[in-house]
């Protein structure tokens, strides 16, 4: 028996009141007449991200370069993006620190928290949090109301996990405070967010 079966064994023998889950068939998760725009209201507001909508035959590559004009170098592995490193064909994964922009792409909005699902679809996934800006690129489409609407498309999308068993929610720029109220960006990942909408 290895050490986590056993100490899985002790909690259980120890356990003396075990409870049924509750019933969440009653819950009624929160919903909006346009998902969209509340996702783009919360995008700037509460997750404190910057957001570009991109146009119909506008340039991804285009629309980074403007948000980021001094930016020397670019990660990313999307196809249309001038990138110097891409996160499939770096050596180590520590060579994307040095990026000033990563570029990625997510796959699922959430309109009530502006979360965004990142599935890890490049083969080092330190471009999501070692680039000092990311910008995330989504989809209109891609946008539902709630957290239970983005697990329930995560539980029948699978493909999401068929290369890297990864993904991760992002919102907004990295950020922390401590006890004394000074809030710090960029301790643990990107300075800062840009969502680009496209259609």
């Amino acid at each position: 028996m290895s050490s986590r079966e056993e100490i899985l064994s002790r909690l259980r023998d120890n356990t003396r009141e075990t409870y049924d889950m509750p019933d969440l068939s009653q819950l009624h998760p929160i919903t909006f007449d346009d998902a969209v725009e509340e996702f783009k209201q919360k995008t700037t507001t509460i997750a404190g991200a910057r957001l570009i909508e991109l146009k119909a035959g506008s340039s991804l590559n285009d629309a980074v370069r403007e948000a980021y004009p001094d930016a020397q170098l670019i990660a990313s592995n999307l196809p249309g993006v001038t990138a110097q490193l891409n996160p499939d064909t770096v050596g180590e994964a520590r060579e994307l620190m040095k990026a000033d922009v990563g570029v990625i792409e997510g796959t699922i909005g959430v309109a009530e928290n502006a979360c965004i699902w990142i599935p890890q679809q490049m083969k080092e996934k330190a471009v999501c949090f070692a680039s000092e800006q990311l910008v995330i690129v989504l989809s209109r489409k891609a946008i539902v109301n709630n957290m239970h609407e983005a697990y329930a498309r995560l539980s029948a999308s699978a493909h999401d996990f068929q290369q890297y068993q990864f993904g991760t929610f992002i919102s907004g720029p990295s950020k922390t405070a401590d006890i004394e109220s000074a809030l710090v960006y960029g301790a643990q990942a990107a300075r800062g967010v840009t969502v680009v909408l496209k259609d």
